[in-house]
């Protein structure tokens, strides 16, 4: 038997003693690895490629020829999409016939037309897709799946998906559709290929679309003898038609065009979350390999002693993290696929997509490969400490001496000084909204520089420890003396700290940086309600309803601008700022109102501001929008800008700090030939149901628009609690592991303090002085990296253009916005949380062992 195969069988019957350790490294590497997998495996099944998703395009066709708005020639991508060079077709031409297009395609053709409809629901009307095809037509096999009933033969007949039924739809109901509220009845439920939540409505011709028209879903399936290739494809791009063709999707050529988004980066990004994932897994499982070969000592020595070389232990060490790895990686790869083969179906509900079950087996080798690699990198340094045990020592039942490195602080000083340098080159040259990875991997940098410097750092903040009680001082020094094991854990806890707190102070930063931007026209709480496509009659029923609706609300008319031919108008106002303006969001357009729409913006009565504002001046509500007692107006309509005009401007105050902008008073329309009608509403009411209004109001008319001012706060902080969650596994992982080898080693320390009186809670305080020490220096110092990361990162995920006018000493302003309880609860709750939970779970039983001198 070779030496390899026997440390295998030795490392596979140690595995199987101790099931405990076992599961606890098995969890540890295999958890990575199952996620990796099962998100993988959801990925390629949920993502429904162009030949998956030619079945529900095409049905049993060869192609599907859709008009255009164009009568030029276009050119469109392979996927018959992205049309462009194409101008506007003449408003007098006719629109394309199906004997027009057949001349010009050259086989069978039905009309196939895609579009919305509204259908009368039990609250209102509801959107939903719609389609005009006949579906009992060979042509279109498979395009949509029969499940219940059949398949229409009436123009007053429909089907539909099961998630219209959801809505309140039932098989062999008479629903109304349309605004002409046009009667038809469901015979059918139909199932749409590759997206299970749907909701469509499918029928003859002339039954769901009633206001078609050339580049609005028309079109028709193509049955041709020969395959449909991009030189017919071209040729029909001539006349203005756009094909989707199956032999063109399933074999593009080369000269197609087609509209890709690489990423070059791609490798490089691939390549740093697997050095990371690696070298967390490996942290958070070196201490429990550790803890075995503490248990092992003894038979490793019998091995030496019999003639075994440093080499061969080395080699049974490394068994384990290879056993152990391989089982967890299988394991991991088994479950992870399993799990996605569970959840894919109520992910693809969710999701609204859902292609074949389709496991990328490559990657997946990959991940398992990463995971052998993270339990062979986890047990090296274990392997490393067995070659060098003194056999002697340990058969005599002594602790023998290892020695323990202080680390590699020279090398980890210039990694971390290298990463920082970098972090600064890029946030003054390369830094722009959207691209963090440069900075996340110059931040990477100095995680590993840290890492290599934990064992240095350990050693230096254990001379704190004299100052300490007793049971901490001895938790302290006994961390202090195996010093690989606590750097191992402590370092896990600082990339997962880091990390954790880096996002956190970035995403606060973006955050903070979205709520200065964003100037609201109205005081948060409020409610706009408005309306384009109705004519007076139409208004009336809609405020009738609003005030139906909102019963115990006090309803602000504000008007709307109107050019001369009816149509909506649009009102904007400067802003003046010395240099370039900072990025803002406005709520809505400048509101046009009277002094009622004043009052409520401002949340009181102002005499003066009502005052200016009857005189036929413009209150504004930001210092920035007013200049010698003018502001700026630009007024649209719907071609554009039609101009600008200064007019008489004061300045007030608003209710909530954040308007901006002001009120308009409709006096101010009149000489630039703008008319006012009275088209929207205000209302304070925070509790409202915006959805249900919504539903309400759609029987009045399409198009109305119901705008909440919601408050933002606590959007931001569900997610760091998630942050604070997933980083509280890895902590609290790496803690207890260390913990429990920490309580294993001190065993004889334990006994003999209990044998000489200490009590229980003197054993549970040295315990809990262990998790709280590995933990808090872990934390601290990943917190410190955090803020140092977060700050960097605020750059780029705070701004919404690119650093102007950065210099190598300047990288430009930013908003830089910390939460401190979020950084609180990683610097003392989860190091106290560590202790707490080692201190309630400490073994306070008197084992008594012979000790030998």
């Amino acid at each position: 038997m070779s030496a390899f195969a026997a440390a295998l069988r030795i490392s596979r019957r140690d595995a199987l003693r101790f099931k405990g350790r076992t599961a606890l490294i098995m969890v540890m590497i295999g958890l990575p690895v199952l996620l990796i997998t099962g998100v993988l495996t959801g990925y390629a099944t949920l993502d429904v490629n162009e030949r998956e998703g030619l079945t529900a395009l095409l049905g049993g066709a060869d192609a599907r020829i859709a008009t255009t708005h164009f009568r030029a020639p276009i050119e469109q991508d392979v996927l018959g999409r992205g049309v462009t060079n194409g101008p506007e077709k003449d408003s007098t031409a006719a629109p394309w016939k199906q004997a027009e297009a057949a001349e010009l395609v050259g086989g069978r053709m039905i009309p196939y037309d895609r579009g919305s409809v509204l259908f009368a629901g039990t609250d209102g009307y509801e959107m939903v897709s719609a389609s005009e095809v006949d579906l009992r037509d060979p042509m279109t096999r498979g395009l949509r799946r029969l499940t219940e009933g059949r398949f229409p033969a009436a123009p007053d007949e429909v089907v539909v998906t099961p998630a219209v039924l959801e809505m309140g739809v039932k098989a062999g109901d008479t629903v109304a559709v349309t605004r002409a509220n046009k009667r038809v009845r469901v015979v059918g439920v139909i199932e749409y290929p590759n997206r299970p939540g749907m909701t469509e409505f499918v029928g003859l011709q002339g039954v769901l679309l009633l206001d078609k028209s050339d580049g609005s879903g028309t079109g028709w399936l193509v049955d041709t003898a020969a395959p449909f290739d991009w030189s017919r494809v071209r040729a029909l791009n001539a006349h203005g038609l756009m094909v989707e063709s199956r032999a063109v999707i399933e074999n593009p050529p080369a000269a197609a065009r087609r509209l890709i988004a690489s990423d070059g980066d791609l490798p490089i990004k691939i390549a740093l979350a697997v050095v990371f994932i690696v070298m967390e897994t490996a942290l958070l499982a070196g201490p429990a390999f550790a803890v075995g070969l503490r248990r092992r000592r003894r038979e490793l020595a019998v091995i030496a002693a019999q003639g075994g070389s440093g080499a061969h232990l080395r080699a049974i060490v490394l068994a384990d993290g290879l056993v152990l790895g391989g089982a967890a990686a299988l394991a991991g790869t088994v479950l992870g696929v399993g799990g996605a083969l569970a959840t894919v179906r109520w992910a693809g509900q969710l999701l609204g997509s859902l292609g074949p079950f389709e496991v990328p087996w490559a990657s997946i080798a990959g991940v398992a490969v990463l995971g052998v690699v993270s339990g062979l990198i986890a047990a090296l340094v274990p392997a490393v400490q067995a070659a060098r045990q003194s056999p002697a020592q340990v058969l005599a039942g002594r602790e023998g001496e290892l020695r323990d490195r202080a680390g590699r602080p020279v090398l980890g000083l210039l990694l971390v000084v290298a990463g920082l340098v970098l972090v600064w080159l890029v946030l003054v040259r390369l830094s722009t909204r959207g691209e963090e990875f440069p900075l996340v991997a110059a931040l990477g940098l100095v995680v590993l520089g840290l890492v290599a410097l934990m064992p240095w750092l350990v050693r230096r903040t254990s001379r704190f420890a004299a100052r300490l009680p007793l049971p901490l001082r001895l938790s302290v020094r006994d961390a202090s003396r195996h010093r690989s094991r606590t750097a191992s854990a402590t370092s896990a806890v600082m990339a997962a700290t880091t990390a954790a707190v880096a996002f956190g102070i970035g995403l606060a930063s973006s955050d903070a940086a979205y709520n200065a931007a964003y100037h609201p026209y109205a005081p948060t709480g409020s409610i706009k309600i408005e309306a384009e496509n109705l004519d007076d009659s139409g208004w009336a029923r809609l405020r009738a309803a609003a005030e139906r609706e909102l019963p115990k609300t006090r309803l602000i008319p504000g008007p709307v601008p109107m050019d001369s031919q009816g149509k909506r108008g649009w009102i904007d106002i400067e802003r003046r700022c010395a240099g370039q303006c900072e990025d803002s969001f406005y709520g809505g357009e400048l509101p046009v109102g009277d002094v009622r729409l004043l009052a409520f913006i401002q949340g009181r009565q102002d005499p003066q501001a009502a005052a200016a504002l009857t005189a036929g001046k413009i209150v504004v509500f930001d210092p920035e929008l007013i200049k010698d007692g003018l502001a700026t107006l630009k007024f649209y309509t719907s071609t554009g800008e039609i101009s600008r005009k200064q007019v008489p401007a004061v300045l007030a105050s608003a209710a909530d700090s954040r308007v901006s902008g002001g009120v308009v008073p409709p006096a101010v329309l009149r000489p630039v030939g703008l008319q006012v009608k009275e088209r929207r509403l205000y209302a304070m009411e925070p509790s409202a149901d915006q959805e249900r209004l919504r539903k309400h109001f759609s029987v009045v008319g399409d198009r109305i628009d119901v705008y909440f001012e919601y408050p933002r706060d606590g959007e931001l902080a569900g997610v760091l609690w998630i942050l604070l969650g997933a980083a509280m596994v890895l902590v609290l992982g790496g803690t207890f592991a260390a913990t429990g080898l920490a309580a294993a080693d001190m065993r004889h320390d334990l006994n003999t303090m209990s044998a000489v009186g200490a009590p229980p809670r003197v054993r549970r305080l040295v315990v809990a002085g262990q998790a709280g020490y590995i933990a808090g220096l872990g934390a601290l110092v990943g917190v410190v990296t955090g803020v140092v990361g977060g700050i960097a990162l605020s750059w780029p995920m705070s701004r919404h253009n690119g650093v102007q006018g950065a210099d190598w000493f300047n990288p430009g302003p930013t908003t830089i916005s910390i939460p401190w309880l979020f950084l609180v609860a990683f610097a003392v709750g989860l190091p106290l949380l560590a202790a707490l939970v080692a201190w309630a779970f400490a073994r306070t039983r008197l084992e008594l062992t012979r000790r030998l001198a």
